[in-house]
């Protein structure tokens, strides 16, 4: 890492692109991180390599997984995900971000989520929905500000670090996203 490439450096936006199977390993890289020191996943097993590229393959053109690089550095990934297997909720998906601790409160996140959220509209998807445990407030503002709304809190759902943790659920209804069947 370069010296204007690394966390101190003045800030930059970062590039966001479409990921790549070869991205494979830095993205569970910076998820394993997240699975085994906060809650902003309720997995906790770290993924191998192989189940990683089995996710990242198990996503379509409708379901995109962007990475954001800044210079040669992947530093943060966001996704949208299926929310059911049922076809009436097809318009529906799920959305994940996740930025390496070192990058964190620098813009990361918020380019992904804002390039994300664009995708799933050319895509056609109506609704997308995040799910955020208690103990992230940070990741609660940045979907807030970026035009989420509260739907409510499941109470003591999940299980993680030796305690029940609540979780919100947040939705967004995007703009003129088309029925899609």
């Amino acid at each position: 890492m370069t010296r204007k490439d690394s966390p101190n450096a003045p800030r930059r936006l970062p590039t966001i692109r479409t990921a790549r199977v070869g991205d494979a390993d830095r993205i569970r890289t910076i998820y394993n991180e997240a699975v085994q020191s906060t809650t902003a996943t309720f997995d906790t097993e770290p993924r191998s390599l192989a189940e990683q590229v089995s996710w990242l393959k198990d996503h379509d053109g409708r379901h995109p997984v962007l990475v954001a690089e800044l210079g040669p550095t992947l530093v943060g990934w966001a996704a949208l995900s299926p929310w059911s297997e049922r076809q009436a909720y097809n318009g529906t998906a799920e959305i994940s971000v996740y930025v390496d601790p070192a990058w964190r409160n620098r813009g990361v996140g918020r380019a992904l989520l804002t390039e994300l959220l664009a995708e799933g509209s050319r895509c056609g998807l109506h609704l997308v929905l995040a799910r955020i445990a208690e103990g992230n407030p940070v990741s609660r503002a940045l979907h807030v500000v970026m035009g989420f709304s509260s739907v409510g809190v499941m109470h003591e759902v999940g299980n993680k670090f030796g305690r029940y943790l609540d979780v919100e659920l947040l939705e967004l209804r995007l703009a003129a996203a088309p029925a899609h069947r």
